[in-house]
């Protein structure tokens, strides 16, 4: 059965047969290009259904990249780069980026975070990203009625949290910046707005993850942000 299509975007040889091989050894579908400008034009030529992108590309940076891609289109793309410090990591999921791998990373988390972001192009496929319900796990949440459950059970949600659980869920398996977060729930990315968010956040996990052994939907991404969890 033929898989998505990957367009990698790595000018470093040895990294992109690297990732190329694994791609093909695991029946994926794949392009490649070697510069920022020849990413654009493949992105927009092929309509690939994941982006592997490299920041340190020898034409523009792939933050650039990025940000010119997501003027007309909301293709994943999956950040694969050597830069590590937080701001980094910020700039491009701040832009517009999906999620972040760090070099060198291991084959087995590159396509484990192919398969997270497979399963949330699934969801959005099946039903829309604004679909009217949503189910992951044992939470479920009916957007046209605004309220959300727990195995059934109602969870009473202050209007704040409703709305990061509405936020977090739309964008499930997304790595969600403090940034992106308060400009979409309060309209503002104050820095010091962010102690409010990691209280916001930590009652809105208390009342998902009750008891022990519950399991974990919210992931914190110390200095960066939140993501949704796909529950299997």
């Amino acid at each position: 059965m033929s898989k998505f299509q990957i367009l990698v975007v790595e000018d470093d040889t040895p990294v992109r047969n690297l990732i190329t091989t694994t791609l093909k050894a695991h029946e994926y579908r794949f392009l490649t290009a070697v510069t920022g400008e020849g990413a654009v034009m493949e992105t927009a030529s092929h309509n690939p259904d994941i982006i592997l992108l490299d920041l340190g590309l020898p034409d523009i940076d792939g933050v650039e990249v990025i940000s010119r891609i997501r003027s007309w289109s909301n293709v994943p793309i999956i950040v694969i780069s050597a830069r590590s410090e937080d701001s980094d990591k910020i700039d491009a999921l701040d832009a517009g980026a999906d999620d972040y791998l760090t070099k060198p990373f291991s084959v087995d988390e590159l396509l484990a975070r192919l398969r997270v972001t497979q399963r949330r192009l699934a969801l959005m496929q099946s039903s829309d990203s604004r679909q009217a319900v949503y189910e992951n796990g044992g939470l479920r949440i009916d957007y046209a009625y605004g309220c959300a459950y727990m195995n059934g059970e109602e969870l009473h949600l202050t209007p704040i949290e409703y709305k990061l659980l509405c936020l977090l869920s739309r964008n499930t398996g997304r790595v969600l910046t403090h940034k992106f977060i308060l400009q979409n729930v309060w309209g503002s990315s104050w820095e010091n707005d962010v102690g409010s968010l990691r209280v916001f956040m930590a009652t809105l996990r208390k009342k998902l993850e009750k008891g022990e052994g519950a399991p974990q939907y919210i992931q914190t991404h110390i200095g960066i942000g939140y993501r949704m969890m796909k529950i299997e």
